[in-house]
């Protein structure tokens, strides 16, 4: 399996990361030695903060249904008890202007309907991942995008904003993807308000660390070469 804590801490290394990155798989089995996990959460981006402290750990279906929003990203179905929770969800949204209902056909879901999905920080995945989310200050989104773009890998998108969640599977789809995020993922995992998120498929994490070294040497170089132009022109 690729070194995954080698590559956490090139990414460190190169873009100043403050949060660790989050490893998230859909999977069919569960791996051997990781726990399930125990309690309840309001959202599926809760597990992405979880993990970022520091837990390892899969979940099933049922984990994910107090977010009806997540779930239907996530191609989880409620069970037939909690069914009227996504409409009733999406009209609340509709009903304060937050979303427009004819949005919801064109928002990213996974195809299918995972059996398990394992989230742990990059360095400690037992397995190979599907994505990675990155989050934190937008000049750490702006030298991934760069990277990505220099990689070749970028989606050509606009940034994703709500869900937050659907940037798991437009990545998974489409390629690194960066996201404003919304007001309930911030609720939900405590980033702070200047902070982005960038999600990228595990099979860009190779060639991105490493466009990753170039990248933020180059801004450093920038950051020099115009904080010097600035004073002698200003």
């Amino acid at each position: 399996m690729t070194d995954y804590r080698q590559l956490e801490e090139r990414f460190a290394a190169h873009l100043g990361l403050q949060r660790r990155p989050v490893a998230i798989v859909a999977t069919d089995t569960v791996p051997a030695g990781v726990a399930k996990f125990k309690g309840t959460v309001p959202s599926g981006c809760t597990f992405w903060r979880l993990a970022s402290e520091g837990g390892t750990f899969y979940t099933v279906p049922s984990d994910h249904y107090n977010c009806a929003v997540g779930a239907y990203t996530h191609n989880i179905p409620l069970p037939p008890d909690r069914e009227h929770e996504l409409p009733g969800t999406l009209d609340f949204m509709t009903g304060i202007g937050y979303i427009r209902m004819e949005e919801v056909p064109g928002i990213p879901r996974l195809p299918a309907s995972p059996t398990v999905i394992v989230y742990a920080p990059l360095g400690d995945t037992p397995v190979e991942p599907d994505v990675v989310v990155f989050s934190g200050p937008v000049s750490q989104g702006m030298l991934l995008q760069e990277a990505a773009s220099r990689s070749g890998w970028s989606a050509q998108l606009s940034t994703l904003g709500r869900p937050t969640c659907m940037a798991v599977p437009a990545a998974m789809a489409l390629g690194t993807v960066a996201s404003t995020g919304c007001v309930g993922n911030r609720v939900y995992t405590g980033v702070d308000t200047g902070d982005l998120y960038a999600v990228v498929p595990a099979r860009d994490l190779e060639r991105l660390a490493g466009e990753a070294a170039t990248i933020g040497s180059a801004n450093a170089a920038l950051l020099a070469y115009h904080t010097e132009r600035r004073q002698r022109l200003t």
